[in-house]
């Protein structure tokens, strides 16, 4: 699977931005796959974001983006992640990952580890200013 991240850039603090990850792979289904969204910020480890297990309908949030970010898929092969009110703590080059799985066949009450997740995407810079 192939992974086409997209739509980062540089705003104000409470600006938003609009990331899609766009997968590309023979027969990839949102049945197999499930997408993640992860940032890491310059000298920091990566984090999660969000996750979605697309034709499930099940997502979850870091606690730090709750009720900010919005995650959301085409049922096709494209997965975005809506960033509204954003803050400069929000500065990082963001990730989307794949993951073979359904969460809730799995029983997932949070998102896959980072370790969990297959296939990368490059990543977008996103810098938000104060």
């Amino acid at each position: 699977v192939q992974l086409q991240a997209s739509g980062g850039g540089s705003v104000q603090a409470g600006g938003s931005l609009r990331l899609s990850c766009a997968a590309s792979a023979p027969g990839f289904t949102f049945e197999v796959y499930a997408i993640g969204w992860f940032r890491q910020a310059p000298g920091k480890e990566r984090e999660g974001v969000s996750c979605i297990s697309g034709n499930e309908g099940i997502a979850f949030y870091d606690n730090s983006v709750k009720g900010r970010f919005a995650i959301s898929s085409d049922q096709k092969n494209t997965v975005y992640l809506q960033m509204d009110s954003l803050r400069p703590e929000d500065t990082a080059v963001y990730y989307c990952a794949a993951f073979i799985g359904r969460f809730r066949e799995e029983g997932r009450r949070s998102c896959p580890a980072l370790s969990e997740f297959e296939f990368w995407g490059q990543g977008t810079e996103v810098t938000v200013s104060s």
